[in-house]
């Protein structure tokens, strides 16, 4: 055996191949990698979500500040509707997703979203109903509403099938509907879901002029484009009305602002929407009753509408006139500096949120314009969204066009509140703020430069930025 060293090279007395050295020295920095690794994950553990904050401290559900007696003695009275259960001597139904406005808008407080307990089990047998709860439905799931994409013989849908009719319930004698098949449409991917967008602050979004939104919308355009983020108001100009929708804005060219695809101009017209198809309850706005069987119908049609022979202001008003009045003087949610991790934590997830690109569609703050109402007159709007319709992309499309919103497109959601809400996204389908966030990225979203950005983030970084995010 040779003892040449460049062949063998000695040690402790013996020779060793230098296939076995070399395996010897991977071994060690294998290990050695191994316990970097360890260590990186002991000083910089994966972000997580920090959780809804403190639902016992509700940010929430005041009114504005500054309104006058008179506003807030209406703000009262429109809460008082909007926490009223709706009975079949009311209107209610003849097919419906619940009974009231707030069953819906309960968290953190009345004019919030989904609450944790959906109150839509209970309300299937409620006042002796008969109707079996839908399986997309679940005590601990949110508050949902199903749109079929497609009619059955392929022509678009996109319109709302409520959940439950007033079978059994009382006053509903003579009534007989069958609730919608929801079994051949969900093996067929043909249902959509939508929750409840939370109503705080909703007074000031509305007075947010137009040409500011519009102004936004072309700002920081290098940025935007570098990244593939475009994003467009919803205008409502085309007129078209779609099956099972109503395009509420006609041809006035304004910029609608509320729902998840923008598809509703005001407050009035959000309210009267959500009366006649979330309660099947006809109004001012939608006199026409989406199930005309005659035998059940038990009140007058339409079912709500202004009181004329009322002796009082507030008695004359119609309920989708309160629920508005109530919505527009209710607060905005208030921020947090109590996080894990505290202000300074806060602090440094603000900066990234920006410097990522979140800002982009995520404006911080508007401004309101002139307004009736002092309290909703210039001042600001730090809602977190642009209030324009984005594409995100197909992980995330629903195959519903609203207006001028198409299929992949969604309003940029407004970010204040996020703290204390429990459901994300617009169907609610995850619970978990990093879940919502990631699922923001897929082929087509103009999300998806941004979320490159953040992969390149620390884990330490990208818990800042969660812990900011819970803190608003």
């Amino acid at each position: 055996m040779s003892s040449d060293p460049s062949v063998y090279e000695r040690a402790n007395g013996r020779h060793r191949s230098p296939r076995l050295t070399w395996n010897v020295l991977m071994i060690a920095v294998t290990g050695l990698l191994l316990w970097q690794v360890r260590t990186a994950a002991l000083l910089d553990p994966p972000a997580h979500d920090p959780g809804v904050r403190d639902a016992a401290v509700p940010a929430a559900g005041d009114a504005l500040p500054g309104i006058t007696d008179d506003e807030r003695e209406y703000f009262n009275i429109g809460k008082d509707d909007f926490l009223e259960a709706e009975e079949v001597k009311d209107g209610l139904g003849p097919r419906m997703n619940l009974d009231s406005c707030a069953g819906c808008h309960m968290q953190p407080a009345v004019g919030g979203s989904s609450p944790s307990v959906n109150p839509q089990v209970a309300f299937a047998s409620k006042d002796n109903g008969t109707d079996a709860v839908p399986p997309f439905i679940t005590e601990n799931g949110p508050v949902r509403e199903a749109r079929f994409v497609s009619n059955a013989d392929g022509t678009r849908d996109g319109g709302v099938h409520a959940l439950f009719t007033i079978n059994g319930r009382s006053g509903a004698i003579g009534c007989s509907l069958t609730q919608p098949d929801f079994a051949a449409p969900l093996a067929a991917n043909n249902v959509i879901f939508r929750i409840p967008t939370p109503t705080f602050g909703a007074g000031l979004i509305e007075q947010i002029p137009d040409a500011a939104i519009l102004a936004n919308g072309a700002n920081n355009g290098a940025a935007k484009s570098a990244l593939g983020i475009r994003g467009r108001a919803n205008f409502h100009v085309s007129g078209r009305t779609i099956t099972g929708q109503t395009n509420n804005n006609g041809n006035d060219g304004t910029i609608a602002r509320f729902g998840w695809k923008a598809q509703n101009k005001s407050l009035l017209v959000f309210s009267g929407e959500a009366y006649n198809v979330e309660m099947g309850i006809t109004n001012e706005l939608f006199q026409t009753e989406r199930d005309e069987t005659a035998k059940c119908q038990y009140a007058k049609t339409p079912n709500s509408v202004f009181n004329l022979a009322a002796t009082t202001p507030a008695e004359a008003m119609s309920s989708i006139e309160k629920f508005a009045t109530f919505m527009r003087y209710l607060a905005p949610p208030k921020a947090s500096t109590t996080m894990p991790g505290g202000s300074e934590s806060i602090s440094n997830g603000g900066k990234i949120f920006n410097s990522v690109g979140c800002a982009l569609c995520h404006t911080p703050s508007f401004t309101t314009g002139d307004s009736y109402s002092l309290a909703l007159r210039n001042v600001p709007v730090n809602l977190y969204s642009d209030l324009l319709v984005h594409d995100m992309g197909v992980g995330l499309a629903d195959g519903v066009s609203q207006g001028e919103a198409g299929p992949r497109e969604f309003r940029t959601a407004p970010l204040w509140g996020l703290g204390q809400r429990i459901f994300f996204l617009h169907d609610g389908r995850t619970s978990d703020l990093v879940a919502a966030i990631r699922m923001h990225r897929s082929t087509g979203s103009e999300a998806n430069g941004v979320l490159a950005r953040l992969s390149f983030m620390t884990e330490a970084q990208k818990q800042d930025l969660l812990n900011f995010l819970r803190s608003l």
